[in-house]
């Protein structure tokens, strides 16, 4: 099994691609207090499923979300419930998908309304993400 690839976007806030029940414990040692899971289950043959995750999360003590976004279709109201799960889990979070990027994109539309858009844009870049197809959010995130 490759080594998980943990990438940070903010303090409050890492990405990675999809991880396995093995990397939970992995993760709570580092740190991280919650999990987000942004990839739908059955997206690919073998991948884990949410609730291969769940059980697993909570033995390492982690606060675990599903929230469920269709590679090349999130939204900005999917941006705003993920900026609701960042306000109410405790921090760090680690949020995944298949990439990353899903993710990535999550946290951008979701601090729209508090950064400015070409300044989360370069934040992603950085991080290793190009959101440059991503439309600047037509209106805020609620916050």
């Amino acid at each position: 099994m490759a080594p998980l690839n943990v990438v940070p976007l903010s303090e409050a806030l890492s990405v990675a691609g999809q991880i396995s029940p093995a990397d939970l414990m992995e993760i709570a040692r580092a740190g991280f207090k919650s999990v987000i899971c942004n990839r739908p289950d059955g997206e690919s043959p073998g991948q884990f499923s949410y609730n291969d995750l769940v059980v697993v999360g909570s033995q390492a003590s982690l606060t675990m979300a599903y929230l469920p976004v269709v590679s090349g279709r999130v939204t900005e109201e999917e941006g705003r419930a993920f900026g609701d799960l960042l306000n109410q889990m405790p921090t760090p979070v680690l949020a995944y998908c298949r990439s990353g990027l899903r993710s990535a994109t999550l946290w951008a539309l979701s601090q729209a309304g508090s950064q400015a858009w070409p300044d989360l844009l370069q934040r992603a870049a950085q991080a290793g993400y190009n959101l440059s197809g991503v439309a600047s959010p037509t209106r805020p995130p609620s916050v």
